[in-house]
């Protein structure tokens, strides 16, 4: 390595992104069933109750609200929601469908609404399934997954919104296991380069910028945020069976995670695959 390599690479390292926090604010709220009215009122009465739990907010909600007999296309649904321009939509898997009968998608609806949209879709466990119960004080657990935390301030921001005084905002990023075993694998296949040393120096690196980050967080929102308790959670698995197994282990009252990518029209990377296995964790996909 030269000496002007040796010194951007120090300069890099040097050179850490630090979270900036956000104003976050849901005051118009929609809710979207696929049932009668009044099964519409009794879901919007627990997407209230559970609001008013977990959200922070100085200023009453408008709580507006769309029955099922109010759309048959997605074409209808995203009319209403651009007369009502809400700030957040609360609504649950497979509307018009049968969600019990079919587990593993989200329905046509939900899977637009999260892409075609700019607002935030919350996702409850839908009416039909038995009520889940939560351990008396798993509202205080607010869960933010990225596979890239570094600079992602809108996701910080808008977890930091939902999580209460006294609750704990919990930010995890799992680095692939697999993906970082290949290329250690490739390494090795380079006789010119160390693979153990490489090994090594590459898993401090990619474990380092989001732990470095996650400490930007502490420091701007323990200003901000006296009474949250921000809790780090960066290693190095397998992301899908981890995320699932932490958000069941920190009795999670709700999941943040980005759902887009400008580089495709399906939703981005591991939002998916845990929208469609955590059916009774309450989701909050950006």
């Amino acid at each position: 390595m030269t000496n002007i390599d040796q010194f951007e690479s120090v300069f890099k390292s040097a050179d850490k992104q630090r979270f900036k926090l956000g104003e976050v604010s849901f005051r118009t709220v929609l809710i979207v069933s696929d049932g009668d009215v009044e099964a519409t009122n009794r879901f919007a009465q627990t997407v209230r109750a559970f609001l008013d739990q977990i959200l922070v907010t100085s200023d009453p909600l408008e709580i507006n609200s769309i029955a099922g007999n109010s759309f048959t296309q997605v074409a209808e649904l995203l009319e209403q929601v651009e007369l009502v321009q809400p700030d957040l939509i609360c609504t649950y898997r497979n509307l018009h469908a049968p969600a019990l009968e079919h587990p593993f998608s989200l329905g046509t609806y939900v899977d637009v609404l999260t892409q075609a949209t700019s607002v935030p879709v919350m996702l409850l466990a839908h009416p039909a399934r038995p009520p889940r119960q939560p351990p008396a004080d798993s509202s205080r657990n607010v869960m933010a997954i990225t596979d890239h935390l570094t600079g992602d301030h809108r996701l910080v921001s808008t977890a930091s919104s939902f999580t209460k005084s006294g609750g704990n905002l919990v930010l995890a990023h799992i680095e692939d296991e697999a993906t970082f075993d290949r290329y250690v694998e490739t390494i090795s296949r380079i006789p010119a380069l160390d693979t153990e040393l490489a090994r090594d120096e590459i898993y401090e690196q990619l474990l380092k910028e989001p732990r470095d980050y996650v400490q930007s967080c502490r420091d701007v929102l323990a200003s901000d945020l006296t009474a949250v308790a921000v809790e780090s959670i960066v290693t190095m698995g397998n992301q899908l069976a981890d995320y699932r197994r932490l958000v069941q282990e920190c009795d999670v009252a709700l999941l943040v995670i980005n759902t887009k990518n400008d580089e495709q029209l399906a939703m981005h990377g591991l939002a998916y695959p845990l929208t469609i296995e955590l059916r009774d964790t309450p989701m909050l996909l950006l």
